[in-house]
Formats: C-alpha cells, structure tokens, sequence
C-alpha cells in the first residue's frame, strides 16, 4: 500500500475521467492521496473529491508560488479566502491548541514555497507569501509540502529564520544538489521523489541511496511529471508504482519495502 504525498486529481486535466483515474490508483495499491491546494479557486473542486473519497483522501491549503507572480495585487486576497477556509475544513480553531486526526481532512499547508525559475520580478513578494504560511504551520501544527524551483537558496535563509522546531514537511519533487539535500534534511524536512527521480538527466539519482530510507516520501504531482515510461503523457496517481519501482532499485531493496517504508514515513510526518 502507498500514500501519494503529492496529486493534484482534482486538476481540470482529469475532469473526463477522474474517477477512472482514481479507481486505477486503488487497484495499484495507492491507499491514499494528500491532494495540495493551489490557490483560493482550486479548494470547491479539491474539497468535492474529498467528500466523494474520504477514507482514501486528505487535504492541505495554500497559495502556490507561482500565483503570485501572476496577480500580484491580488496575493493578499487569496491569502485571506484560504486563511478563513482552513478554520471551515478542519473545524478547529485558529490557534495553537489545533490537533490534527485522523478524522481531519487538512493535514498541511501547502503547495507552497519559491518559484524563480520563469523570473525573480516578485521575490519579495513571494517570500513575504510563504513566510505568512509558514506562521500558519506553525501555528497549527501542521507540515508543509515547499514548492523549491531555481530557489533553493533563498528557501534555505527563509528557514535559517523560520525554523524554530515546530516546522516539517516535505520538500515537494525534490531535484536539488547533494548539498542542497542535506540542508534539507538539517532543517527536518523529507524528500518528495516523483517521476522525476526516473528521467536519464536526474542528478538525484547519483546520491539518493546516501539519503536516510526514513526521510523519503513518494508522489506523483499529476498531472504534471510523469515516470518513464509514460513522459509526455497525463500523468496519474497510479503511476507513483513506477517512481518506487525506480527508488527501489536505487537503494538496492524490493518495491515493496520501499512502499512499506515511504508509506510509513508519510503517516508520521501527516498524522494519517
């Protein structure tokens, strides 16, 4: 059985078939999704498969990187529609007393972090962005799955500030140097490996039998990412198989103790 750390089902790109696409995910033996919000008009479809599958799906809020260089007047708005909607999802309060169980839909805040990869016009603005989300984690008790693009060295002076031991989560489709990996991991962060970790050009792979088995997680990011053999293709939930199948082979084990021990991983760092 795996949990899918990372899916984005909800996404448009599934809107003829998802259901389809979720029952071949069940059959793979993918027992839950943890389904990332990207901004304040991605939560109606989100929290509708929720109440459609949830013994099998669970949610985190945020506000993507990337939405803030594309509105920038608009980022505290968003934030304020996804701030009020997180008290609505997980019925608690708005303060540090928050628990989270396993009867709680929202066990994150995410998909978050720094985008610099198209530019940097508004890296003020996208810190100031993340680090108001980091303070909700924080103060909820929650992970936090950290979108990292062309930015990691920003992200690690973001945490050198941040980090006060009540954050963790997932640095989400990691595909940073072998340095990069281990400030990850001083931070108390995990590894999110995707189809990424399958491609011929991916320097993750030179190093990632050096990472601790215990601080990966598996995802797939669909639809975007997909394994081989499947690239230039949708990607979906079920293909996570061939992302274990890839890690197992890495670290030398079956694909089975890989999902065992990435399933486990995620129960912790989720709370599930």
């Amino acid at each position: 059985m795996i949990i899918n750390t990372h899916s984005h089902i909800y996404d448009e790109a599934f809107d003829n078939d998802r259901e389809e696409v979720f029952q071949r995910a069940i059959e793979a033996g993918v027992e839950m999704l943890l389904l990332p919000n990207c901004d304040e008009k991605s939560i109606r479809p989100m929290m509708e498969f929720y109440e459609k599958h949830p013994d099998n799906v669970r949610v985190m809020m945020g506000l993507h990187p990337e939405e803030v260089y594309k509105e920038k007047e608009d980022k505290k708005e968003k934030l304020r529609i996804i701030e009020e909607e997180i008290p609505r999802i997980c019925d608690a309060r708005n303060d540090s007393s928050v628990s989270v169980d396993i009867h709680n839909p929202l066990v994150g805040i995410g998909e978050i972090g720094l985008d610099f990869y198209w530019d940097d016009t508004f890296k003020k603005e996208q810190i100031e962005v993340l680090t108001e989300q980091l303070h909700w984690a924080k103060e909820l008790g929650l992970p936090v799955s950290l979108h990292t693009r062309n930015a990691f060295h920003e992200m690690f002076k973001v945490l050198d500030h941040e980090q006060d031991g009540r954050l963790a989560g997932v640095m989400h489709c990691f595909n940073g140097t072998y340095d990069e990996a281990r400030t990850a991991l001083s931070y108390g962060f995990h590894l999110g490996l995707g189809g990424v970790i399958t491609y011929k050009n991916c320097g993750v792979k030179e190093f990632l039998a050096d990472i601790p088995m215990e601080r990966i997680v598996l995802e797939t990011d669909d639809p975007y990412l997909p394994p081989v053999p499947y690239r230039g293709q949708r990607n979906e939930p079920a293909y996570i198989v061939k992302t274990a199948e890839k890690v197992a082979e890495i670290y030398g084990v079956t694909t089975e103790e890989i999902c065992k021990i990435t399933t486990e991983n995620a129960r912790k760092l989720f709370k599930i």
